[in-house]
């Protein structure tokens, strides 16, 4: 370590920009640690993402986070992402701290807001510090977003209040890694210099030697090593943040093809990476109604704003083009938010997630949605009801974010027998014909057994069981083993001041 630190066992992974590897490079580094014995929690003081997970506790934090805490072999918790931001406007976000909705913001009002968060972020970080012997920090964007500097809680204003070292990674695969990296660099202030301790650059293609040119130009003009070189690791599967344009892994192919519209606030994208992932299947995520060429089970995901997202889908046509499907002999899911768009009527009295009002769902449905009351967040399981009265052997496991009650005839047909510590109840809705399901469940689809009803009610035969779970673990196996070949564990141990 070049300086001495107030926190040194807390290492903090700063960013050129969104999605420059971050979130993937912390996931590394935890899962390097813990399969040591070392005891590490990941942190995030502030994120914004429309993909979150839910605590044991009842808690909701950034999707980011839960992947780096099993990465550590923990359950998740609240104080890894002490503030979480989901955007439900072009202005404003819903503002969750410690797990728990506090309101709705306007972006202005919010930076003004952050001095006092900053007192909350820094707690949380301490208390980890308490129980664990390092804790691995994820910035959020890029430090050198100079609008955003005055009452920074999600980079060098954290590193700074916590007195604690910084790496900052690049893309490589994006271009211009040097740039990036010393443009960053050279916008910070001569005491925000003073604690990076290094760079990592990310997703490489090729002879690292083919770079040292450019790495010695660098510590050159930064006085800074370049401390890796990670690379790029095909066909990796990490959970994502809450980056949809990557998520495009579809085979031509495939046997059965599945197509998820992306509203403006569509949310929890994750939910259908044990479609992206099945070798059987090829899903597609798309934005624009123009590229769809057809499918045999279309899926409406969550969304942070129902009513606004279901407008958006009739304006962009989806709501004759699910019609037309339907007719052509294909199948109809939704999730959480979808689900609920599925219905005859979408109400919000108080204007929980946009202005007061209701709306006319797809009524492809017999259901009703009110959106009132306290946001349910809970860890579920049961068991799978499907296409009958009884239930499967097929487990449900998931989890539930979303407001509001669902009522109606079609609710009297529902997909999931749910056995938790809420007591015993059903989930979801499917109509007379079999042909439009519903549910709440948010990660329905990553049991096997559940995925392969889904799959054979959707039109696939002869199916070839997939075990989503088994392959997460592996792959932050992978991404642990590459980085951990370009970044040795004593020289993160150094990082950390555990060597």
């Amino acid at each position: 370590m070049s300086k001495q630190y107030g926190n040194p066992h807390t290492l903090m992974v700063q960013g050129t920009t969104s999605d420059a590897g971050k979130s993937v490079l912390v996931t590394a580094l935890c899962r390097m640690l813990a399969r040591k014995g070392i005891k590490v929690a990941p942190f995030k003081s502030q994120n914004m993402a429309l993909n979150s997970a839910v605590t044991p506790d009842g808690g909701e934090i950034g999707r980011a986070q839960a992947v780096q805490a099993e990465a550590c072999y923990l359950q998740p918790d609240v104080r890894m992402n002490p503030v979480l931001l989901k955007p439900n406007s072009d202005l404003g976000a819903q503002v969750i701290v410690r797990g728990k909705a506090i309101g709705n913001m306007k972006a202005v009002d919010y930076h003004h807001y952050k001095p006092e968060l900053l007192k909350d972020v820094v707690k949380a970080h301490d208390e980890l510090r308490e129980e664990f012997d390092i804790v691995m920090v994820e910035g959020a964007g890029s430090p050198a977003e100079i609008n955003l500097r005055e009452h920074d809680l999600a980079n060098m204003g954290f590193a700074e209040a916590v007195d604690c070292p910084v790496i900052i990674v690049a893309d490589i695969d994006r271009g211009g890694v040097f740039a990036h990296l010393y443009g960053t660099y050279a916008l910070l202030s001569e005491s925000e210099q003073q604690r990076v301790e290094g760079f990592v650059i990310n997703r490489f293609r090729g002879d690292p030697a083919l770079l040292q040119g450019g790495l010695d130009w660098l510590e050159n003009k930064t006085g800074k090593p370049v401390l890796a070189v990670v690379p790029y690791i095909h066909n990796l599967h990490i959970e994502a943040e809450d980056a949809v344009a990557k998520q495009q892994l579809g085979d031509a192919n495939a046997q059965l093809k599945v197509v998820v519209p992306v509203y403006p606030r569509a949310s929890n994208h994750t939910d259908f990476d044990a479609l992206r992932m099945h070798p059987q299947v090829d899903c597609q995520l798309l934005r624009d109604i123009n590229a769809y060429q057809g499918a045999d089970l279309l899926i409406l995901p969550g969304s942070k704003n129902t009513r606004g997202d279901l407008a958006w889908l009739k304006e962009q046509g989806w709501d004759a083009l699910i019609q037309r499907h339907l007719r052509l002999g294909g199948k109809v899911m939704g999730i959480c938010g979808g689900y609920q768009m599925l219905g005859t009527w979408v109400h919000d009295p108080a204007g929980s997630e946009s202005a007061p009002g209701s709306c006319q769902g797809l009524g492809l449905l017999d259901i009703e949605t009110t959106l009132a009351g306290d946001k349910q967040l809970r860890n579920v399981q049961g068991q799978w009801l499907g296409f009958t009265d009884t239930p499967t052997n097929a487990p449900v496991r998931g989890y539930e974010i979303h407001v509001g009650t669902t009522q109606g005839e079609d609710t009297q047909r529902p997909l999931v027998q749910l056995n938790d510590d809420h007591g015993q109840r059903t989930d979801g809705a499917r109509n007379q014909d079999n042909t439009v399901i519903g549910s709440y469940v948010h990660g329905i689809l990553d049991e096997s057994s559940l995925l392969d009803s889904i799959l054979n009610w959707a039109g696939l035969a002869a199916i070839e069981s997939f075990d989503y779970q088994g392959h997460r673990a592996k792959e932050i196996d992978r991404l642990a083993d590459a980085t951990q070949a370009a970044l040795p564990l004593n020289q993160l141990l150094q990082l950390v001041g555990k060597a």
